[in-house]
């Protein structure tokens, strides 16, 4: 298992721009495909964006295309979701979700993944 714990959430006017950060650590880090899932109140968790192991691999829900961008540090063992043009829609808790040996299309559901954080909360006004 890896630890894994969000950052950057905050509250921001439609239009504005946030990037959140998710630090992992416990196990080797190039060997997990990454991802970010949020949460509305009332709403089941969904899948925002995935990456894989090598960092070239990148899948997008339909609504944050060309608005969002995933990226990855193994180095640093750092995960990223640039967020920009934001809707009040985008309003939700995000989840930062890792997969050992998986593909990055193996993150675009909930199942099969153990690793999550805790969530940080993005507020998007009107």
């Amino acid at each position: 298992q890896v630890q894994l714990v969000e950052s950057g959430g905050g509250l921001v006017q439609a239009g504005g721009s946030l990037r959140l950060s998710c630090a992992v650590s416990g196990r080797t880090f190039s060997r997990y495909a990454m991802g970010w899932f949020r949460q509305a109140p009332g709403k089941e968790r969904e899948f925002v964006a995935a990456i894989a192991w090598t960092g070239t691999i990148f899948y997008y829900t339909d609504s944050v295309k060309g608005r969002f961008t995933i990226s990855r540090d193994n180095a640093k063992n750092m995960v990223y979701l640039q967020m920009n043009s934001l809707k009040p829609e985008d309003t939700a808790v995000y989840y930062c979700a890792a997969r050992e040996f998986s593909t990055a299309q193996g993150m675009t559901a909930t199942t099969g993944i153990r690793d999550w954080g805790q969530g940080t909360q993005v507020t998007v006004s009107s």
